[in-house]
């Protein structure tokens, strides 16, 4: 018997193996094995079984890892549409959908216990607009095609209570759901919720999970004792079937998208294994991505929307401070405007909560000397180092190189360094310095590295532990904290000057999800932003908290640029050691691209050097293709590239959507 396998590398075709004697009777297709590959032992997937080969001589498989299949055959289809809309090989798409650290134990021959519908009794009354909410989401479910639906409600307007019920309705129909949220740190509020309503039911899945914890859960699924899968991005895997549900938390979150090969967005993910398994998905955000707004509107996509929080609270007030006319009347302004310092010495003479936002994390952005303005920067990538103190060393956000401060500026040897810039860690030492009896705790990811550390933050916030929370956009998602009544954004400029189309978008999004994590208790809540841009759309919309405002000035904006959603867009990165040859080979990928174009209506931007133009002392160029049809811009990429994925030698990465 021949085995046909593919591994987790960048070429397009399966390897033909012989399978031991032994193994005939009990190797499948989807099963994993350890196959010897030149010089090199890999672990790859069994995608067919065969009686010959038109390849003479063959290696043998060395072990096989699964004492079944791990990839259903919905799993082999939808790695299939990864390959096929990613740019990716199956092999990878096939090493994406199964963790590389999996281990099965024996299938366990006990039959599963007969499951009673969840008791839809402790569920709060739903609102008048959750109710019709609720209808149509039923009605879709129970249609039996598969169907996306945005889910568009305010901060607070009780759109997890909506999840829970069509997910109990989903069960009670024999069928089971996955919920995705963008941050490991929602996991825990968001776990509480769900075991909370339906108990064992319920299984958790992200990064942080040991290799024994992913184990369990994925048997756990596999073997149906467990019907609701809760989880990051790379829960959309998730070995679970009859699917009635998939559910999308902060959809607009650009969390969901990967950054490595396959580089796919989780929400077209959601979609496409929807349509396999005749599925409904349910897109849930204060502030809906431009690009699912649009489906909408257009109407692929049913649009439902929940105007009001529950129980008639309001939604918090917002007022925009000008950090212009406060640095007009102050000699040297500080890290909090005279308003902001006020209102945190409010909340905590009041022993309320607040939560601070800025989205930098470090202690200072650059080092800079101050006789020649030279910043250190990192010796293996094209970026300033930033300054963290609680290492007291320079780190790159990007390779992780770090090295203490030098005394002296390294360009010209005589000037000294200055810190500039503010980053979380800053914010955090400066409210040890003001309230010093208060209980001051810090979300980014220096502080979340440990495997409970979110955990352990969210008790201590729930529990009152900690009165003052600074953070970077981990604060702002999904949070649902009563006692918060204020919430500063120290900076609403970070991501409103980032050389990128979507700058406007991230930061109405960002403003409108802090705002909400204020005022969800019996108290109004209280929003202050600090800017040096306050007439911007998207600033003024988020004080409004109007989406409608900011999406007809940012869909108006891209219709005239011819920007997503009008159009896809495809990058393609070549990169290597030698900058010359980067070049050169990246103009060739124009040329090879350039006389096929006109005939898949594709737009040729580039090449320039890429945003970060040398990463871990790799070079790198970028073009960007604009085109209606990703089908067809990908045909014309395949035949670029071939197999291989590679131009003159060198690597040419893929990535469809970037973000």
């Amino acid at each position: 018997m021949i085995a046909q396998v593919v591994f987790n590398l960048p070429v397009n075709r399966a390897f033909d193996y012989l399978v031991p004697d032994e193994w005939v009777s009990t190797l499948r297709p989807g099963m994993r094995v350890v196959a010897p590959f030149g010089k090199r032992r890999l672990v790859g997937a069994v995608i067919r079984l065969q009686p010959a080969s038109r390849i003479p001589r063959l290696k043998t498989l060395l072990r096989a890892l699964d004492p079944r299949p791990v990839l259903e055959p919905e799993a082999f289809r939808l790695a299939r549409w990864l390959a096929g809309y990613y740019g990716c090989s199956v092999g990878e798409a096939c090493a994406t959908i199964v963790p590389s650290s999996l281990r099965l134990r024996s299938q366990d021959e006990r039959p599963a216990a007969a499951r009673a519908s969840p008791p839809a009794a402790s569920a709060p009354t739903l609102s008048g607009q959750q109710g019709e909410a609720m209808a149509r989401l039923e009605a879709a479910l129970h249609r039996g095609r598969p169907a996306t639906v945005l889910l568009h409600g305010v901060t607070g307007s009780g759109k997890t209570e909506l999840y829970l019920r069509t997910i109990a309705s989903a069960l009670g129909a024999g069928r089971s759901a996955i919920v995705l949220v963008p941050e490991i740190a929602l996991t825990p509020q968001t776990i509480d919720r769900f075991r909370e309503r339906f108990g064992e039911e319920v299984v958790l899945w992200h990064s942080r999970l040991s290799a024994r914890q992913r184990s369990t859960q994925w048997q756990r699924l596999l073997e149906g004792r467990s019907r609701i899968v809760v989880g990051t991005r790379s829960a959309v895997f998730a070995p679970i079937a009859s699917i009635g549900v998939i559910v999308l938390d902060e959809e607009h979150d650009p969390s969901y998208k990967q950054d490595q090969s396959p580089r796919y967005h989780a929400r077209e993910v959601a979609v496409a294994r929807a349509r396999m398994s005749r599925a409904v998905v349910i897109l849930g955000s204060a502030t809906p991505s431009v690009e699912s707004y649009y489906e909408a509107a257009r109407g692929r996509f049913q649009l439902l929307e929940l105007t009001e929080r529950v129980q008639g609270r309001p939604l918090p007030r917002v007022e925009v401070v000008d950090m212009r006319q406060e640095w007009a009347h102050q000699r040297r302004a500080g890290l909090f405007s005279t308003r902001l310092a006020m209102a945190l010495r409010q909340v905590v003479d009041l022993k309320e909560q607040a939560i601070l936002l800025l989205n930098r994390r470090g202690f200072a952005r650059v080092v800079q000397c101050q006789t020649c303005g030279a910043a250190i920067r990192c010796c293996q990538c094209a970026v300033p180092l930033i300054y963290h103190a609680s290492v007291r060393q320079l780190v790159c956000h990007y390779c992780n190189t770090r090295q203490a401060i030098p005394e002296t500026c390294p360009a010209c040897h005589r000037g000294y360094l200055r810190l500039r810039g503010s980053g979380t860690e800053r914010i955090e030492s400066e409210l040890h310095r003001l309230f010093p009896a208060s209980g001051i705790g810090r979300m980014d990811a220096d502080t979340t590295r440990s495997r409970d550390s979110h955990r352990r933050l969210y008790d201590a916030i729930k529990t009152r532990e900690l009165d003052l929370l600074v953070g970077t956009q981990m604060v702002a998602k999904g949070f649902d904290l009563p006692q918060v009544t204020l919430v500063g954004v120290v900076s609403a400029d970070t991501a409103l000057n980032l050389p990128d189309f979507r700058a406007g978008e991230r930061t109405f999004d960002l403003l409108t999800q802090v705002a909400g994590r204020a005022g969800r208790g019996d108290r109004l809540g209280r929003v202050l932003i600090q800017t040096f841009c306050p007439q911007h759309y998207a600033i003024q919309a988020a004080c409004r908290h109007d989406y409608q405002a900011f999406y007809r000035a940012e869909i108006a904006m891209r219709r005239r640029l011819k920007l997503p959603p009008f159009v896809h867009l495809i990058e393609l990165t070549v990169q290597g050691s030698r900058a010359e040859r980067v070049q050169t080979a990246a103009e060739a990928l124009k040329a090879a691209l350039a006389g096929r174009a006109r005939r898949a209506r594709m737009a040729i931007l580039g090449p320039a050097p890429h945003r970060v133009a040398r990463l871990r002392r790799t070079v790198r160029w970028h073009l960007v293709l604009k085109g209606r049809s990703v089908d067809s811009m990908m045909r014309v990429v395949r035949l670029a590239l071939g197999d291989a994925r590679r131009l003159h030698g060198l690597p040419v990465l893929i990535d469809v959507d970037p973000l």
